[in-house]
């Protein structure tokens, strides 16, 4: 799903020298696109009568795949694995990829320190134009599976069999194949489900096709379905399920979760012979899976099998057929499924949510300077970050009457990288058609989702490259108009802001009062089984290293999450902070 590089992406496109104005003021601007609190915004949900018989069960079944280890080829990776950490990843070893086009060799293994951030730094760090005394061309991403060729399930076992498919390339250290890693930092699933479309590039489509994440862009993509005439291919288009259509892609990539050639029935063959969350430790108290927890061991009780939920959740006539017909329809069942739990991933009791529901007590005099300089910025801070989402990729945001202009749809250029680097919305799918084959004026050129910025304190780093560490670094991005500045304004590099000291900190302490207590504590319904992550290798590399993400129920924890800058400094490992990831585990 995974930073977020657009991430505070226009975030602060700020406001150019404009002063802190009072709040009074401030509540009655906000340009032509105007903020609001979350808090009552209804969450898009598809039509499911067809497929879904209960809603409740696909609950239960979207969880527990989305945090099972089993689901990777390997037996180690879930989708959990890049998104653990306020439904992102902050990881700092073994997570350092190159350009999005570029094959050359990584440091693979390379443990990430304060002193490698911001990636771009400029001898005058407020002009971009002035000497360069760093430009890394690196990525931040998170670490998948070794390089391997699927075989065949291996009966009743949670790695499939595979073969050598080569040497590891770029992700290799002394000769030894090390896990690959994204070429894209992870963005934050929370709140995804917001978004017309997923993916930093947007080739999730708001259409889902039960195979891949390309909608109607993949004509072969069908399901089989019982009929009182026997069992006919159907075409699936389900509409308001981006979320859907982004779950289908990691399972089977070569590079995240799965060996390469594995198909969607490959992992439904494999998966029905096993317990669910089998090798991982599930709360009693988990808000949706704690009733079905294995008490004196781990994982879901045996009744509570896969092939028990997917019969329970889905009509009949997808699934009828026996084994053989629910491994074919698999990612139907896998996408709708996840789809269903991301969609309560919902963070909407931020303090600046609260704020702007009229608790006026919700904010800091620091943290109301902050909301005014966010919104005096006018139609320049808010191109990009708007409405309730604080995204112009959000249902409410996007102009989806316009489905070829990667601008209508939230995704902008703001100079984070060069396009030859990663061209972001100008890629092409898997069938090599353009993502935007329309995009008006070279709009797609380089163009990313701007992401929605609650929890964006915990979501480091940040930027479709992860290249800044801490909040204060992304502020000071965009008062020096971008590192990789091409011109225009909004959409093909940023334009001319300049932020004094006193607006940047103001803009600080603002992204901080968008954290959800919730998910700072991991509250219900962010709680979450537990979770053995790989860490890197150890020195030698011959060996690899994981650490233990506990399990928690409802209740939360009793101290926040750390963030990235914390797990780059090491603060927290005292017990005064979650996830700094110290306690060894066995996958």
């Amino acid at each position: 799903m995974h930073g977020h590089s657009a991430l505070v992406s226009k975030l602060l496109v700020v406001c150019a020298g404009l002063l802190v104005l009072s709040v009074a003021v401030a509540a009655q601007r906000g340009g032509n696109n105007a903020i609001s609190t979350l808090k009552g915004v209804t969450v898009p949900q598809p039509d499911l009568t067809q497929y879904v018989a209960r809603q409740d069960v696909l609950l239960i079944l979207g969880k527990a795949l989305f945090w099972d280890v089993q689901v990777g080829s390997d037996g180690r990776t879930a989708c959990a694995s890049c998104h653990f950490h306020a439904g992102a990843d902050h990881r700092t070893t073994n997570q350092l990829s190159g350009p999005f086009t570029s094959s050359a060799a990584v440091l693979a293994n390379l443990t990430l320190t304060a002193a490698d951030f911001p990636f771009h730094v400029f001898a005058n760090p407020n002009d971009n134009e002035s000497a360069v005394i760093r430009a890394r061309r690196d990525v931040v991403g998170s670490a998948g599976v070794l390089l391997q060729r699927f075989v065949a399930v291996a009966e009743g076992a949670s790695t499939d069999a595979g073969a050598d498919a080569g040497a590891g390339g770029r992700f290799t250290v002394g000769g030894l194949k090390v896990r690959q890693v994204t070429a894209r930092n992870t963005p934050s699933v929370i709140n995804a489900a917001l978004n017309v479309r997923n993916f930093w590039d947007g080739r999730a489509s708001n259409l889902f096709n039960a195979n891949t994440p390309f909608g109607p862009a993949d004509a072969r993509a069908s399901v089989l379905v019982a009929t009182p005439n026997g069992y006919v291919t159907q075409t699936i288009r389900v509409d308001r399920s981006s979320l859907a259509s982004q779950a289908l892609g990691p399972p089977l990539d070569s590079t995240e979760m799965s060996f390469a050639g594995r198909q969607w029935s490959d992992l439904g063959r494999k998966l029905l012979s096993l317990t669910p969350l089998a090798r991982q430790q599930v709360s009693p108290e988990d808000s949706v899976l704690g009733p079905y927890a294995n008490y004196t061991g781990l994982g879901l009780r045996t009744e509570i099998s896969y092939p028990a939920l997917i019969t329970a959740a889905f009509q009949p006539a997808y699934w009828s057929g026996g084994e053989e017909q629910i491994a074919t329809n698999f990612g139907l069942f896998f996408g709708l499924a996840v789809q269903a739990y991301e969609a309560t991933l919902i963070s909407d009791d931020t303090p600046v949510d609260r704020f702007l529901a009229g608790d006026t007590a919700a904010l800091s005099t620091a943290q109301q300077n902050g909301l005014a300089q966010f919104r005096a910025g006018g139609s320049q801070c808010t191109e990009c970050h708007q409405g309730p989402e604080l995204t112009a990729a959000g249902f409410t945001t996007a102009a989806r009457g316009n489905a070829n202009d990667p601008r209508a749809l939230g995704f902008f250029r703001t100079g984070v990288s060069a396009i030859e680097d990663d061209p972001g919305a100008a890629g092409v799918d898997a069938f090599g058609a353009p993502l935007f084959p329309a995009a008006p004026g070279g709009r797609a050129n380089g163009a990313f989702k701007a992401p929605g910025l609650r929890n964006v304190e915990f979501t480091g780093p940040y930027f479709h490259t992860g290249g800044s560490a801490t909040l204060e670094q992304v502020v000071d991005f965009y008062a020096r108009n971008g590192d990789v500045p091409a011109g225009g304004n909004l959409g093909n590099g940023i334009g001319a802001i300049r932020l004094n000291p006193n607006g940047r900190a103001a803009l600080v302490e603002f992204l901080r009062a968008l954290s959800d207590d919730r998910v700072k504590f991991e509250r219900a319904p962010f709680d979450h089984p537990a979770l053995c992550v790989s860490v890197g290798y150890d020195a030698a590399a011959t060996s690899e290293m994981f650490a233990l993400v506990p399990a928690v129920g409802r209740g939360g924890n009793t101290v926040p999450l750390q963030t990235f800058a914390e797990q780059l400094a090491g603060a927290g490992r005292d017990g005064s902070r979650a996830h700094t990831l110290q306690q060894s585990c066995s996958p």
